[in-house]
């Protein structure tokens, strides 16, 4: 059975803070409240008996009482410290906060547009040139297929096909994968492909070629839809990855099938693709709790 610590163990870690560590009196006061937390989550129990399944426990609570991922971060840090200074006592043989995580922090959502303002984009007119036709088809079909700008500038022209409406790109990974094309983009595609012909240089493949018939690079498609997006009256900072985002959030939105948007994104991981979800867990708990048959005991 391990030793009970001393009463002022707690009291005497800090001043090991103060004196010894020379922790400012803002840091300790930190300490002093996750250690607090940590005696009050303890109850009766011996701190130095704690193991690290009783940790991950008191880390869940806090969590369920509303703690961010940060701020339990920073608690668990804080036990782990004083834990630390146990062994170093010889109170206790190991960290039993030691392998135990915080839950990690949420990821930001992707920047994207609502449904208006991409159509509003991909089809703001431009004055009549043969550019302006790219620039409608280039943008339509990263909208329509959910497109990564390597993906559009790296496709060759072969990689289209307007009978079976489709579109043939290489992601992430050298994975080769076929993704729908909406009528937007054809309708696009079939007046681009004519001007793409004139001024394709000769034995270019590139799908979309720039005005000296090559292939058109990231960085240029990166500036023309910025231009298009200040055009189009957009008053934030619109870059092509977000024309991604927007199909993949949209889709997703009407159809609620993750994992056909996963296919189309070309996302090895369903992880990377649930950023897009904006679902409620609370929710989700809610659904499975009424419609999961091994969710709840059932009363006797």
């Amino acid at each position: 059975m391990s030793r009970k610590p001393p009463a002022s163990a707690l009291e005497r870690y800090l001043a090991h803070l103060v004196n010894e560590r020379r922790l400012s009196a803002h840091t300790v006061a930190a300490y002093a409240r996750d250690n607090a937390s940590l005696a009050m989550l303890a109850g009766e129990r011996d701190l130095d008996s704690l193991t690290p399944p009783d940790i991950r426990r008191f880390i869940a609570t806090l969590h369920s009482k509303g703690l961010a991922p940060r701020s339990l971060g920073r608690t668990l840090s804080s036990w782990r410290g004083f834990y630390e200074w146990r062994i170093r006592e010889k109170a206790v043989a190991a960290n039993p906060c030691a392998g135990v995580r915080s839950p990690k922090m949420a990821k930001p959502l992707p920047g994207m547009l609502s449904p208006e303002d991409a159509i509003r984009l991909v089809t703001h007119d431009e004055p009549d040139s043969p550019f302006a036709v790219r620039d409608r088809a280039l943008f339509e079909l990263i909208y329509s297929s959910g497109l990564r700008v390597s993906e559009i500038t790296g496709a060759d022209v072969d990689a289209i096909d307007l009978d079976e409406a489709q579109v043939r790109v290489l992601g992430k990974g050298s994975k080769t994968r076929i993704v729908p094309v909406g009528q937007g983009a054809l309708d696009a595609l079939a007046r681009w492909l004519p001007e793409r012909s004139k001024r394709a240089a000769p034995g270019e493949a590139a799908l979309f070629v720039d005005a000296k018939g090559k292939r058109i690079t990231p960085r240029q498609v990166q500036t023309l839809i910025k231009a298009r997006a200040a055009a189009a009256g957009l008053d934030m900072d619109v870059h092509p990855h977000m024309l991604r985002h927007s199909f993949a959030s949209h889709v997703l939105q009407s159809s609620g099938d993750l994992r056909a948007v996963q296919e189309m994104l070309g996302h090895a991981s369903i992880a990377s693709t649930q950023v897009y979800t904006h679902l409620d867990f609370q929710h989700l708990a809610k659904v499975y709790d009424a419609a999961h048959p091994r969710a709840r005991k059932k009363a006797k």
